[in-house]
């Protein structure tokens, strides 16, 4: 069995640079581990999750990646920070993307469209965001709100996004380790 995902990377270093920023900040309001920040190697935007899938079905998930090499090169705005479910009730923080989330949207779409028989059931509505920490136990709340409350629009940068990638997740104690299986090209633009 494989656990896969499909995400696009922060190509931008400068741009990673500052979401890494933003991550280790809040992470000082953790008590205890609280607070379980993303690996810097492990930012990402999910496109979609697929879950665990008998080998087998790589090949043909594979093909549904390989189809994003039709859409053309474009430019992630990344602004501002949020949780879900909400500031109040934090499980996940993340950062927001503002420029490119309709084309984020449209390849969402082409892939959901062949990989669902693959994959787990997605009932969440898409939103395009980068995940930088996970709650997983205490942490100092009037700490976290203030960062959330400081950064709400803070603009990152952009970022090209010139690859769509086919994920391996291997989970360990140390956290996942990710594995790029599959890289799709999106057309250069002239």
């Amino acid at each position: 069995m494989l656990r896969l995902f499909i995400a696009v990377e922060v190509e931008e270093v400068e741009v990673w640079r500052r979401i890494l920023e933003f991550r280790d900040a809040i992470s000082s309001c953790s008590i205890n581990g609280g607070i379980k920040p993303v690996e810097d190697e492990n930012i990402h935007l999910t496109l979609r999750f697929i879950g665990e899938v008998p080998e087998a079905y790589l090949p043909k998930i594979s093909e549904c990646v390989q189809l994003c090499s039709n859409f053309a090169e474009f430019t992630m705005g990344i602004r501002g920070v949020g949780a879900f479910p909400s500031s109040a009730r934090p499980r996940v923080i993340w950062v927001g993307i503002r420029e490119g989330a309709e084309m984020l949207r449209t390849i969402r779409n082409t892939l959901e469209r062949c990989v669902k028989s693959y994959a787990v059931e997605d009932r969440e509505e898409f939103v395009p965001h980068i995940t930088v920490a996970r709650i997983k136990g205490r942490y100092r709340a009037d700490c976290l709100l203030e960062y959330l409350r400081s950064y709400e629009d803070k603009d990152f940068g952009t970022t090209r996004v010139t690859q769509v990638k086919l994920k391996r997740s291997q989970l360990t104690p140390k956290g996942p380790i990710y594995t790029d299986l599959v890289v799709a090209r999106l057309k250069r633009n002239v």
